[in-house]
């Protein structure tokens, strides 16, 4: 019975070790686990770090630009006719311009430290899909045509490495709502003008007046003053005061309205500008202008109670 008893101690003794053991070994590789999720986070932070320090350099950023203005004289280049051992030197630098194009647009995306906000930027995807395209071999194919419309378009990947490029096409994007009253006026005013010319000076001259469509694109050499003179002479000879109709459609096309297109880009450029310069002040923590004028705002109705 004493024996008996010993043995179940023993055993009892023998499970509560094997079970430490266990638990011990458990938590061991809990330890391991933890350890090696952190190693391979501080490396993944790191190797981010080390893109995004990359994509942000100076030197990157021109060594990307001088790239793309390559890429713009081998498209050029493709105009001439060529020696065949030339077109094949051609072709192969073309494949290193897209295989770096490939190797930015990978820096620039490890390079997010948030992976899900770079395809919601329009250049990045942009940028994405030209160099996609550039990568199907369609040289030999009835896609050929399509592949060097690709290439061509390469070039546009400038305004996307250059800031001052995106700012001032989204200022002219954002000017178009208020260009579209501006030019619809113009509309207005060129044919009204080409329905009077084509009226009084079809006889004059029919190549130039004889409907209101060819009358539409004589005024719109008018405008550019591309031999303009010579028209009017020709209808003076008939009508010695239509020196008038000229001088005044010039002045509302090429004086009145077209400084009015260029004030609109103006402003929007400027308030592009104003935006940037707000969300520098903003991250830095300085007050904007518009803090300041709020805060003098405040200080006026302060003075007024007292």
């Amino acid at each position: 019975m004493l024996r008996h008893f010993e043995l179940v101690v023993l055993r009892l003794a023998i499970y509560k070790v094997f079970s430490y053991a266990i638990a011990l070994i458990i938590s061991l590789q809990s330890v391991d686990i933890l350890t090696m999720k952190l190693f391979l986070s501080s490396s993944s932070a790191t190797l981010q770090s080390s893109f995004y320090r990359l994509r942000t350099n100076k030197a990157f950023e021109l060594f990307v630009i001088g790239i793309i203005v390559f890429s713009a004289v081998t498209i050029g280049v493709r105009t001439y006719d060529l020696p065949p051992l030339l077109v094949s030197v051609v072709g192969v630098l073309d494949w290193v311009i897209t295989v770096i194009f490939l190797v930015e647009i990978v820096v620039r995306f490890l390079g997010e430290p948030v992976k899900k906000q770079f395809f919601r930027s329009g250049w990045n995807v942009f940028d994405s899909l030209i160099v996609a395209v550039s990568l199907i071999p369609v040289e030999d194919s009835e896609l050929a045509l399509i592949g060097r419309l690709v290439r061509i378009f390469r070039v546009l990947r400038m305004v996307s490495i250059i800031p001052e490029l995106r700012m001032l096409l989204n200022s002219l994007i954002k000017a178009m709502p208020q260009l579209g009253y501006v030019l619809l006026m113009m509309f207005i005013i060129f044919y009204i003008y080409a329905a009077v010319g084509s009226t009084f000076f079809a006889t004059i001259n029919p190549d130039l007046w004889g409907d209101i469509a060819v009358s539409l694109l004589t005024l719109f050499r008018v405008m550019t003053f591309e031999d303009w003179t010579d028209v009017m002479y020709q209808t003076m000879a008939v009508y010695p005061l239509s020196w008038a109709y000229y001088i005044s459609f010039i002045f509302f096309t090429a004086f009145a309205f077209l400084n009015m297109i260029i004030g609109i880009v103006v402003n929007v450029l400027e308030e592009e500008h104003q935006r940037e310069r707000d969300a520098l002040a903003a991250a830095s923590g300085e007050p904007t202008l518009r803090d300041l004028q709020f805060q003098i705002a405040e200080l006026k109705q302060l003075i007024k109670r007292q």
